[in-house]
């Protein structure tokens, strides 16, 4: 067994069989630095949400998923740390996209609409205001980058460069994944404004949806209750962090500290709030 990855908030072990374990810790980070404190649970948050998904979606598409229960895992993780943020998962050839479906008129996309210009090959023909809901959701992936940041792309450049019948595959399955998971969170009080899915092959080249899915990490999840058209509505993310850095002037410096206790727990708690609202059917 050996760690592949330990990236901003994941460690990743390769048990050199074909399955590998992933540990989702508490790490936070904002402005592309990892901060220095713990966001209290936040692994488990995010680990509890990504199963539910997986479990949620699993009529779609097959998933990487093998097992949650530390008993089915090597001895090293058979500890209580492990508890509840570890899950063991198929090792697939993952595909070099992350496909981003957007549902609301929003970031960088409501940019381009005000200016005029068009977004990663998509023409919008009706009006539309700041978060306002799109007629219909679109699939825009981007290219993920070894180092620095992801370079959006247009949905043909995936298809072209995977090939028309899986890059086809992957926008319908993404799309019907989002429209399925989009209705529960909306039952539930939360709307997901966009978010990010990852794919890989498996060993008979089917599609099998990877990595983590619909969390506040890789969505932005919106609050129903205060949802407005034409402003910034609340989120249940780590906006709280991002606003307390870019107060305090330590947004992307990589020498901050810590990050004061009260807004730890003011973050824990928005993340527990968006578990506690989504998983249950």
């Amino acid at each position: 067994m050996k760690k592949i990855i330990s990236g901003k908030v994941r460690e990743v072990y390769d048990l050199e069989d074909g399955r590998m374990v992933i540990v989702t810790t508490d790490r936070i980070s904002a402005f592309d630095v990892i901060l220095p404190t713990m966001i209290t649970d936040k692994g488990k948050v995010l680990n509890a949400l990504a199963n539910f998904w997986f479990d949620y979606t699993k009529d779609i598409v097959k998933n990487h998923m093998i097992s949650c229960d530390l008993r089915d895992m090597p001895a090293e993780f058979q500890k209580p740390e492990f508890e509840g943020r570890t899950i063991l998962v198929k090792k697939l050839k993952m595909i070099p996209y992350e496909v981003i479906v957007r549902g609301y008129m929003f970031g960088s996309m409501y940019e381009a609409y005000k200016k005029g210009e068009p977004f990663l090959g998509y023409k919008f023909d009706k009006e539309y205001k700041q978060a306002e809901k799109l007629a219909e959701p679109i699939v825009t992936p981007s290219t993920k980058a070894a180092e620095g940041h992801d370079i959006n792309v247009t949905l043909q450049y995936m298809k072209d460069d995977l090939g028309e019948e899986l890059g086809s595959k992957i926008e319908k399955v993404a799309l019907e994944i989002y429209k399925k998971c989009y209705d529960h969170a909306y039952k539930n009080g939360i709307i997901i404004a966009d978010t990010k899915f990852e794919f890989g092959l498996d060993e008979n080249g089917e599609l099998v949806l990877g990595d983590e899915v619909l969390t506040p990490d890789s969505s932005r999840f919106w609050d129903a209750s205060k949802y407005e058209v034409g402003g910034s509505p609340a989120s249940y993310d780590k906006q709280f962090v991002r606003d307390w850095l870019k107060a305090n002037n330590l947004a992307g410096d990589p020498n901050i500290k810590e990050v004061p206790a009260d807004v730890v727990t003011k973050t824990s708690e928005i993340y527990k709030e968006c578990e506690r609202k989504l998983c249950h059917k």
